[in-house]
């Protein structure tokens, strides 16, 4: 009789864990195929920059900065910096 809520418990726990990281994944794969040029981003290393251009094939992207032009995997850019980024300032 104990065993049973136990064992419910561990399982609902276990389903947390696994759909917040799914859900999360989700988004950001939303958020990389909605990527176009003109987007501004930060990738996962820091570097801020727009996007000239995507390259399909390769699954890269050009990012301009003010050092110039570099080539960057589209999986390299991150999702919530880049989200702060172009983010509205709230108002107080």
């Amino acid at each position: 009789m104990d065993l049973i809520p136990l064992i419910l418990f561990t399982g609902a726990l276990l389903f947390l864990m696994i759909l917040g990281p799914m859900r999360k994944q989700k988004k950001e794969k939303n958020f990389l195929n909605q990527l176009k040029r003109g987007d501004r981003v930060i990738t996962k290393s820091g570097l801020h920059g727009k996007i000239i251009e995507i390259v399909e094939g390769s699954e890269t992207c050009v990012i301009e900065t003010m050092a110039g032009k570099m080539r960057f995997e589209v999986s390299a850019i991150s999702h919530e910096m880049s989200l702060k980024l172009n983010s509205k300032p709230k108002k107080k």
